[in-house]
């Protein structure tokens, strides 16, 4: 008995892999011998970054949109196609394929902006969540923290800033200054000097905030907020001008 059930489940395993070889045959026939039914686009994040519609993933395609529909199927190269639309520093991800109507399904995701670099002497650009350099869009300005100074021009020399030395530290402090609800409150701008210390504009107050390179990102953090929420509300907002968090254990203010 055990002998004749091993063989039985061969046989039907081997049936349902000979189903699934027939029908994927048929499928890549069917597809080879047809043409395009239709083009649906849908891009992810568009109601949060409006950086990108369905017109600029057509472009980016660089095909003939009006002659798309009716193409051959075997004639269009998906993994070309794709490659354009991905070489766009908007796009994060995209994905080509054809569903079982014959449409060509277009998927993009966009990155999502978490900093802008402002700059007097050239563009604006912004710093996606994964480090991606992007530039401004004329369709849509983000809300985000502002980043100034010197430094900047090394990270926009660059495809990533995390391919920067100092990259990394940085993205790790925008990153929580966006997942925090006091932080996105209180910062709005990072000035970055020469040697690559940050100074923090506040949303409210005069003052300047030293907080030196972005190593020791917590303790530092954990000093500030304790300035913020016990200090400046006793002592007033525009008590100080310059704040520095630099020295390990102290907060200096002037």
């Amino acid at each position: 008995m055990k002998v004749k059930f091993t063989i039985g489940n061969k046989l039907k395993v081997g049936a349902a892999l000979l189903v699934l070889v027939l029908v994927i045959g048929f499928s890549e026939r069917q597809y080879g011998d047809g043409t395009v039914n239709d083009v649906v686009i849908k891009v992810q994040n568009i109601r949060e970054n409006h950086f990108l519609d369905e017109q600029d993933i057509i472009a980016l395609m660089q095909l003939d949109y009006s002659n798309l529909k009716g193409a051959s199927l075997k004639r269009l190269n998906l993994k070309m196609i794709e490659d354009r639309i991905k070489s766009d520093p908007f796009i994060n991800t995209a994905q080509l394929y054809y569903d079982v109507k014959g449409n060509l399904m277009v998927t993009a995701t966009l990155r999502r902006p978490i900093a802008r670099i402002i700059r007097h002497d050239g563009p604006d650009a912004y710093i996606a969540e994964d480090g991606t350099i992007m530039p401004i869009s004329e369709k849509y300005t983000a809300r985000v923290v502002l980043i100034s100074g010197s430094y900047t021009k090394q990270f926009l020399q660059l495809n990533n800033i995390t391919e920067h030395n100092d990259g990394q530290e940085l993205m790790t402090m925008l990153h929580n200054i966006r997942k925090d609800d006091f932080w996105r409150a209180q910062i709005a701008q990072l000035d970055i000097d020469g040697k690559g210390r940050i100074f923090i504009m506040p949303q409210v107050g005069s003052q300047t905030i030293a907080f030196g390179h972005a190593d020791k990102l917590d303790a530092k953090l954990r000093k500030l907020k304790i300035f913020y929420k016990e200090i400046l509300p006793q002592m007033g907002w525009n008590k100080y001008n310059r704040i520095s968090l630099e020295f390990d254990g102290q907060i200096v203010a002037e």
